[in-house]
Parts: C-alpha cells; sequence; structure tokens
C-alpha cells in the first residue's frame, strides 16, 4: 500500500495566518517578535495590527522580558523566534519571568528540528522540547500540519498559562482535515491498529503514517498517535495503546534525551510496561542538507520507524 502524499502549508505559514485572525477577534492578543517575522510568519498580524505587533531585534532575552511585561498587563503576547534562538537563548528568561511567575505568555518557535536543512546545526533546534517541557506549568505543542497548528495556536490562545509551539520551515503533507477537533492533551488517533502503535509529533506523523504501511505490507497492523500535546501528555491514550496494541514507538525531530520518547516511556513504565523503540537524534548534531536527506541519514524516516515497530513487536 502506498499512501498519497499531499503538501499542504509549512506550519509556521499556518502559525502566521492563525495569529492574524486571533487579532481580528481578540483586541487582547499582540505579537512579539526577534526581527525574524518573514521567516516565524508573524509579519501578517504586523501588517494587520502595527499597533500591537512589537520587534525588539535580534534580543531574544529582551524579546521574553517584554512578552511578559505585556502579560503582566493583560495582554495575551504571542513571542516568536527561531526555535533555536528562543528557547536555547532565553531558558534562563522563561524560567524565571515566564514559567516560574505563570505568566500568560504564548511562545513559539519556528524553523525548528533538522528538517530547517541547508541551514545547520547552528539553527536547529533538536534540545528545545527537552528545555521547554522542564519548565514547570508550561505547555508545549507540536503540531503536525496547517490544520493542527491553526486550532493549537486557537486553543493555545484561550489556555490561561504560559504555552510553547513548536512550528516548522518545509511544507507539511496534509493529515487532518478542517474542522477536525484538537485540545490540549488530547492525542489525535490518525490510524487504528491492533499489533503495535506509534506515538509521534510534528513532521513525523506523516513519516509514521508511511511506516504503517509499510507495516501492513508485511502484515502488522499498526495504530498511529498524533501527539501534539508533549506536555501534559494524554496518559490514557497511551496507557489504551499499550493495554490495547502491547508495543510501542515514539518518533520525534528532536534528541532522544528528554523528548517525546523519554516521557512516554516514563508513562509506559510506571503504568503497563511493555516494549518500547523510540526514533530520534542519537547523541549528535546534524550536518546540513536537504530535509529529505536528512531524515534519512539520521534514520528519521518511514523506513527507520516501520523497522523499530518490527523489533518492538518481536520484544512481546
Amino acid at each position: 500500500m502506498s499512501r498519497q502524499k499531499v503538501m499542504g502549508q509549512p506550519t509556521r505559514d499556518a502559525y502566521g495566518d492563525a495569529l492574524a485572525e486571533l487579532g481580528k477577534e481578540n483586541p487582547a492578543v499582540v505579537v512579539v517578535d526577534a526581527d525574524v517575522s518573514g521567516s516565524t510568519k508573524s509579519r501578517a498580524f504586523a501588517k494587520a495590527f502595527p499597533d500591537r505587533f512589537f520587534n525588539v531585534g535580534i534580543a531574544e532575552a529582551n524579546l521574553i522580558g517584554i512578552a511578559a511585561g505585556l502579560a503582566s498587563s493583560g495582554k495575551i503576547p504571542f513571542a516568536s523566534s527561531f526555535a533555536a534562538f528562543l528557547v536555547c537563548k532565553t531558558y534562563d528568561q522563561l524560567r524565571m519571568s515566564v514559567a516560574n511567575p505563570r505568566l500568560n505568555v504564548k511562545f513559539c518557535g519556528s524553523h525548528s528540528g533538522i528538517s530547517l536543512g541547508q541551514d545547520g546545526a547552528s539553527q536547529m533546534a533538536i534540545e528545545d522540547l527537552a528545555l521547554a517541557c522542564s519548565l514547570p506549568g508550561v505547555v508545549v505543542l507540536v503540531p503536525s500540519d496547517a490544520v493542527a497548528t491553526k486550532a493549537l495556536v486557537r486553543a493555545a490562545a484561550a489556555h490561561e498559562g504560559p504555552v510553547y509551539i513548536r512550528t516548522s520551515r518545509p511544507k507539511s503533507p496534509v493529515i487532518h482535515q478542517p474542522g477536525d477537533a484538537f485540545a490540549i492533551g488530547k492525542a489525535r488517533p490518525v490510524q487504528d491498529g491492533r499489533d503495535a502503535t506509534i506515538i509521534a509529533c510534528g513532521l513525523l506523523v506523516w513519516e509514521a503514517l508511511a511506516a504503517a504501511d509499510l507495516c501492513a505490507a508485511k502484515g502488522l497492523s499498526v495504530r498511529v498517535l498524533d501527539m501534539h500535546t508533549v506536555k501534559p501528555l494524554d496518559e490514557a491514550a497511551i496507557m489504551a495503546a499499550a493495554r490495547e496494541t502491547g508495543a510501542i514507538v515514539t518518533a520525534e525531530e528532536h534528541l532522544l534525551d528528554g523528548g517525546l520518547g523519554s516521557r512516554v516511556a516514563h508513562v509506559v513504565t510506571r503504568n503497563i510496561p511493555v516494549p518500547v523503540e523510540s526514533i530520534g537524534l542519537n547523541n549528535t548534531y546534524a550536518e546540513s542538507g536537504l530535509p529529505e536527506e536528512l531524515f534519512e541519514r539520521y534514520k528519521l524516516s518511514a523506513p527507520h520507524i516501520a523497522a523499530a515497530v518490527e523489533r518492538a513487536v518481536k520484544r512481546k
């Protein structure tokens, strides 16, 4: 079986569109950017609402401080920059100015993971999920396509408290349909199966579906969950997957240390121990290259996920 791959908007573009729509509906929404609004796509909001858009320049720590001040004044700030700069460079500000006081700041890191491609390791955020998840009280969202992004940006705006949204540079394959429901903390099933479950986030949800097709050709029925909320995890969905399919594979465009796989394994071992295999970057930074080349080079592509499913099933 070969699944048709239809390309849609990049999730960073969908983020920009969602912000512009929110701006029309809620005057409390404001946007702060670190001089990369053309790349984060917050520029659409800037054009529509110039008096509610603040470009702080290449000063990410100040970006977080200003967003915190706006939240303290009753606004709903969305602070945007490249994920590597937004999270890795500003961790102390996020910790003390946003997470500690539980301020209502939404921060969006674009150009995440290795799918950034040719720009290289200095701009590839592969530690951001671990860092964001380590902050108490911060919700962490990783949408898989444009539909999910737009829905989750709205969910973030409605949520009272800090939220990190991770978006990507390349076009994203279409997975969800307009009108599909998304809720913070609730995984979205995209395919059912009985022999194993792949739990994925971001661009690897499509790779997980393609892997499930490869497994089907070998007689394995594979469930796929879009775990768009990495924190708080949908523990009920994870435990149901463990109980009903008996084997789990996680897939993420992030380091294996501290990301989705680590968090899922913690739930599984504490509740219903079953074999778990994890797909992600294994203790390395990536080279520069085309996204599809890098996914294959670092074993994030569908064939590698399918092989992990076979390993997990054999361990039952």
